[in-house]
């Protein structure tokens, strides 16, 4: 369950927007993408990332200081490869921890909440990003579960306000995400 708002929905739909899938019969396995489907894919991806860490550093900025925030920080693309690793490597801890019997994923998405804030916050390399957002959540994971079912009830008001509510409530969500970080690294000694 990581609940952290930088899964951007419609971009990773994009490929599929932009170039449609040819006809498959029922029983017969899927034609392999195109070279045009791939790129568009990994495209999409790369901005999907540069989006989620602008929102991160936005949302960081916003927290500590909302008069001096603007829109240029959105653009922090230096920690590229360090987010996309600790994000790599947290995704396989979440999988294989949802394949040990659900539970475990859920304990491992609660303990590394916050590796996309150690990455852009703290500068951390993947594996500190990673330990760091144990540390933070260590004891915390029971608040951090019930706080995100919070944050999924308040955005699913704001999906049946017509969709339009959650112009509100992602960003919102966004920043008690934020807040919740910073409250949990300053008890953790950080």
């Amino acid at each position: 369950m990581q609940c952290h708002p930088g899964n951007v929905g419609l971009i990773p739909s994009i490929p599929g927007i932009l170039f449609s899938s040819p006809e498959v019969m029922p029983g017969a396995p899927p034609p392999p993408p195109t070279s045009a489907e791939l790129i568009a894919a990994l495209a999409s991806l790369v901005l999907g990332i540069f989006t989620a860490m602008g929102m991160t550093t936005l949302a960081l900025r916003a927290h500590d200081d909302i008069v001096n925030v603007t829109i240029v920080d959105l653009w922090n693309p230096q920690p590229f490869w360090h987010y996309l690793g600790a994000q790599f490597l947290a995704a396989i801890i979440i999988f294989v921890g949802l394949l040990l019997l659900i539970v475990p994923g859920f304990i491992a998405a609660l303990g590394l909440l916050f590796v996309p804030y150690a990455v852009i916050d703290r500068a951390a390399g993947p594996i500190n990003a990673l330990k760091e957002s144990w540390l933070i959540t260590n004891g915390n994971k029971w608040q951090l579960f019930l706080f995100g079912l919070v944050l999924i009830g308040l955005n699913l008001l704001g999906l049946l306000a017509l969709v339009v509510g959650l112009l509100v409530t992602a960003p919102i969500t966004w920043l008690a995400v934020t807040h919740a970080y910073r409250i949990l690294a300053s008890q953790a000694g950080d």
